[in-house]
């Protein structure tokens, strides 16, 4: 029986783009054939009414039916799947948006081999590129109670080099990484250096809060794919993978 690994991504284009360039650099343990996408294409609110109305409600079974996964999952059976992974992001700004329904989804997904483990990016996907070397990121942050066309303001802050996921090269990746995993531990700890301990994603939520959200409707600007591969590698072995980049 197959053994594979399900990453869910809220949007087809700009979650797989990305991923698929950074996963060109990490993970290379892991056959080619074993991570497989799903594509949810709504917000984790929308999900989460579904889980609301339909407590027992089977995610594997809710993306095989879309047909955005006609072709991706067609194949596949609930059996085969050992691991989920899911990817959203903040998403603040879309209407009926509560700070409660992202605590209670992050306490629902937080074990790849149950309901699956949930990852979040404050305040979207393009966080992940929201680098310039001119600005310490550290310090970037971004309103998330708003629409404020985020993407465009990447777009024009971020670096030159990463405005295009698959034109980013393997010391970019490994600084990109590098960057997010020690603005997670600044988050956590008050120090931009590369963590030593693990952090779960609902005391990274938590932060977030009382940091960012609650006091001035911003979050600190973080990607969850960077801490993905913190979490899967750990921080020791991944400190060792990246070295050269910092």
């Amino acid at each position: 029986m197959a053994n594979y690994i399900l990453l869910v991504f809220e949007g087809q284009k700009t979650e797989v783009l990305a991923w698929e360039s950074l996963r060109g650099f990490f993970l290379n343990d892991l056959n080619d054939n074993t991570i497989i996408y799903g594509i949810y294409g709504n917000e984790i609110y929308s999900l989460y009414n579904k889980i609301v109305k339909d407590p027992d409600l089977d995610l594997f079974s809710l993306l095989k039916e879309s047909p955005l996964n006609r072709e991706l999952l067609t194949e596949i059976s609930k059996d085969e799947v050992s691991e989920i992974f899911l990817f959203f992001d903040y998403d603040g700004h879309v209407g009926g948006a509560t700070d409660d329904q992202l605590a209670s989804m992050i306490e629902l997904f937080n074990e790849e081999t149950e309901a699956g483990k949930l990852y979040i990016s404050y305040p979207m996907i393009e966080a992940i590129k929201h680098i310039n070397p001119t600005t310490l990121f550290s310090e970037t942050t971004a309103h998330c109670k708003t629409k404020i066309n985020y993407k465009g303001l990447v777009s024009q802050q971020c670096d030159a080099a990463y405005k295009h996921f698959h034109r980013i090269n393997e010391t970019q990746w490994k600084h990109i990484v590098s960057e997010h995993c020690k603005k997670l531990n600044h988050l956590m700890t008050n120090t931009f250096t590369f963590p030593t301990q693990y952090f779960d994603q609902a005391s990274t939520f938590d932060q977030q809060l009382k940091k960012h959200i609650i006091p001035n409707d911003e979050v600190a600007v973080l990607s969850g794919f960077p801490i993905f591969i913190l979490d899967y590698y750990g921080s020791e072995k991944l400190e060792e993978i990246i070295q050269p980049a910092r």
